[in-house]
């Protein structure tokens, strides 16, 4: 399964602060944004992704991350030069996505919880067409949301409903087989000019081939674009980090144990980080992992 990060867009909703840089490189608490949606995917088992940014953001992402070869990733970089639409990832992710199933998700994404790793790899054992992530929310109107039956079966998609069938709001997490590329490629733009990825969704739903995975009890959910999410993001990773002794989306710590690198490669990526805590961490996980 490839990867893919969709982290473009022009971040209006958190001007000033994004006048002068990309919203993804915007601290969420410890860490930088983009690492959340990373570490999403290497949770998955996932190694090989794309991150599609703006064409000012891409080379300072790039230099922030390199070619992940320090994670044990293959990471790589595309341009989508104006917000057409998250659907639009997969024309420019065409030749990264080939014939594989693939993985899409937003940049500014933040996804945590008991158990959420082992959801993530069952989802993709199983994958058999799109498989979607929803998550209860308040204020169903606002968001792309999908509709269960009493077995749990998807039965409807709608785009910001006047009237919601559900509370599940569909994330901005996807998994598709290898038929998504050629999908996107067949839907019609949307007034605005956007190729809208609902659009896709129910084209595999249409197939019958499309399922919801619910995100309930003990998994947080949190879309960190606008000032009170993003601070509501950063005070809710404060809290599992010290009150739970947990790291959340720490991509080095991640990638020891999943295997994607060795507690020494792990130890110099702490090292390289001087006193600061996050690299102080990162030495004494490696020390006791080996």
């Amino acid at each position: 399964m490839k990867g893919i990060v969709l982290a473009g867009g022009s971040g209006t909703r958190l001007f000033p602060l994004t006048l002068v840089t990309s919203k993804q490189l915007l601290a969420v608490y410890n860490k930088p944004m983009v690492y959340y949606p990373i570490s999403v995917l290497m949770l998955a088992g996932i190694r090989d992704i794309l991150i599609i940014s703006t064409p000012s953001a891409v080379p300072v992402i790039e230099n922030l991350l390199g070619d992940g070869s320090q994670l044990g990733l293959n990471l790589s970089y595309a341009v989508q030069d104006e917000p057409r639409g998250i659907a639009e990832a997969f024309l420019i992710g065409a030749g990264h996505v080939g014939g594989d199933s693939s993985a899409l998700i937003l940049g500014d994404n933040l996804f945590h919880g008991a158990g959420f790793p082992e959801l993530l790899r069952d989802a993709r054992e199983s994958l058999d067409g799109c498989t979607l992530f929803g998550y209860p929310v308040t204020d169903p109107e606002r968001y792309g949301i999908g509709e269960v039956d009493a077995s749990g079966r998807l039965v409807s998609i709608e785009e910001k409903p006047a009237i919601p069938r559900s509370d599940n709001a569909i994330t901005g997490l996807y998994f598709y087989d290898k038929d998504v590329v050629d999908i996107a490629r067949g839907i019609r733009p949307s007034a605005r000019g956007e190729l809208e990825i609902t659009d896709v969704n129910l084209e595999y739903l249409r197939q019958g081939r499309a399922k919801l995975v619910g995100l309930g009890r003990g998994h947080t959910w949190l879309d960190c674009g606008t000032y009170d999410s993003l601070l509501a993001a950063s005070q809710y990773v404060q809290a599992v980090e010290k009150h739970q002794d947990e790291r959340v989306a720490c991509l080095e710590e991640i990638a020891l144990r999943m295997g994607f690198i060795d507690a020494e490669a792990c130890y110099r990526l702490g090292a390289g980080m001087g006193q600061s805590h996050y690299g102080r961490y990162l030495t004494e996980i490696a020390y006791a992992h080996d």
